[in-house]
């Protein structure tokens, strides 16, 4: 569903990325790691068309989305829970949520039901201000506002970053029921390799703007892994 290849991003004189390609298959979970700085972040952003690539090509169902903006990628399909969660601290949840309408057609234009099965904690505080809310409720709602939109490809950035325990396992049954409905391509980033590795069905590691180990998630040895996540 997801073909990222070859592309090159730069800030300023710096540059980010150097050659990165990953595929993002419907009904996985596609992990990518690697330690603070080497990229992971700037591969979602130029996905998402929030930086673009110097070159290289990003396709989804195998159109180019290069020239796209962000808004018409979402449209497409592409759903992106950034870093820090980023909800609006002075809205309601319900109102956190109804900002993913601005993608949808009108008809469609509501919050899916199930998305309170997914998270049933939301659904008791729908009058209640984003701020308001702890870390976990809060990256809980950034996952939920995402999935208004009814995404085909959700980018998820260190979802469990800062978030106590329980709440972690309550996210990973999330990625884990989204996987399994079959239809849905799950890129996540992340360096919590206990909760990548019982999630991931195929794995990417980076290292200094580059893909340096990929493959299927059996295949992987753990050690090479973690050597690439440590300071």
């Amino acid at each position: 569903m997801l073909n990222v290849s070859d592309i090159n991003l730069s800030y300023g004189a710096s540059q980010a990325l150097w050659g990165v390609s990953l595929d993002v298959a419907p009904g996985t979970v596609t992990c990518l790691m690697g330690r603070n700085g080497v990229g992971k972040t700037s591969t979602l952003r130029a996905i998402v068309g929030q930086h673009p690539v110097s070159s290289g090509e990003i396709r989804l169902d195998g159109n180019p989305v290069n020239a796209m903006k962000p808004f018409e990628r979402a449209r497409r399909g592409i759903a992106f829970v950034p870093q820090g969660r980023e909800i609006f601290p002075l809205l309601t949840v319900r109102e956190n949520l109804e900002t993913g309408y601005a993608c949808l057609p009108r008809a469609e234009r509501h919050v899916p039901e199930d998305l309170f099965e997914l998270f049933p904690v939301l659904k008791d505080m729908l009058g209640r201000r984003g701020g308001d809310l702890s870390g976990g409720q809060q990256q809980q709602l950034a996952i939920a506002r995402a999935l208004v939109t009814r995404p085909r490809v959700l980018l998820l950035d260190e979802p469990t970053e800062g978030i106590q325990p329980s709440i972690i396992q309550d996210i990973g049954r999330v990625i884990e029921l989204l996987r399994d409905r079959g239809d849905m391509a799950i890129l996540l980033v992340e360096q919590y390799f206990d909760f990548a590795r019982d999630l991931a069905d195929r794995f990417y590691v980076m290292d200094r703007g580059e893909i340096v180990l990929s493959g299927k998630a059996d295949e992987m040895d753990e050690d090479d892994v973690r050597r690439h996540l440590t300071v």
